[in-house]
């Protein structure tokens, strides 16, 4: 048995991995899917102040109170980010950090300073309700995302702190060691925002693979994800 535990990406939960605990335990694997601060079920402690340093210590309080160790740590879309700043902060307890189609930081990246250009002017904050100014309204779904996962996703994503998005990821212990592997979603644009990662990971030697899925296989192809996730571990 393997452990998995999720730092989910940007306006979601833990929620959102809900297909993947039966499909993970069928191949013998435990799965943990905490939900970060001011998102899912905990959106009603959302406020302006907290930032990517919150997000990480709610991965890394996870992991001690849990009291796991040789984990399997992924992060999906912006969880990358967060799973980084976990698996530093985290070391002894990480045996792996797997990137599911995710930004994949150096020190002093941002999410914000990993967009193109021009991605960056769409992810800034409401400027109306009442996360006006701190809070950024949710992105949307791939476009392939079946009409019934959307009616199930949809309601449930809620704004993302703007600090999360802004606040620089610092490596506290120096040069991450931890071993990386990058699962790249195939159908993208050839000229995606993810596809930049993939290539860093497989010049930097770092497993890698690819998935028949869109940006979010652990909701459109749970049973895939966890046959690849499976594969990984082993």
């Amino acid at each position: 048995m393997a452990t998995f535990v999720v730092a989910h990406g940007a306006w979601s939960a833990g929620w959102a991995w809900a297909k993947m605990h039966s499909p993970m335990q069928a191949r013998g694997h435990r799965l943990i899917t905490p939900t970060l601060t001011g998102l899912g079920e905990r959106a009603h402690l959302a406020r302006p102040d907290i930032d990517l340093d919150a997000h990480i210590a709610d991965i890394v309080a996870v992991l001690d109170v849990e009291d796991v160790s040789g984990i399997n740590l992924i992060g999906p879309s912006y969880g990358g980010i967060v799973a980084t700043g976990a698996a530093d902060r985290a070391r002894e307890r990480v045996a792996r950090l797997i990137y599911l189609d995710a930004f994949a930081p150096n020190d002093g990246d941002s999410l914000l300073s990993l967009l193109p250009e021009a991605s960056r002017a769409q992810r800034q904050a409401a400027t109306s309700g009442p996360m006006a100014g701190w809070g950024i309204p949710p992105g949307p779904m791939p476009p392939d995302t079946p009409a019934q996962d959307r009616a199930w996703c949809e309601p449930r994503r809620v704004p993302q702190p703007v600090k999360t998005f802004e606040q620089k990821l610092t490596l506290r212990r120096g040069p991450l060691t931890v071993p990386r592997h990058y699962i790249y979603c195939s159908r993208h644009p050839p000229d995606d925002r993810f596809r930049r990662f993939y290539e860093r990971a497989q010049r930097e030697g770092w497993g890698v693979s690819e998935i028949d899925a869109s940006h979010n296989p652990h909701i459109t192809c749970p049973a895939l994800l966890a046959d690849l996730l499976d594969h990984i571990c082993r």
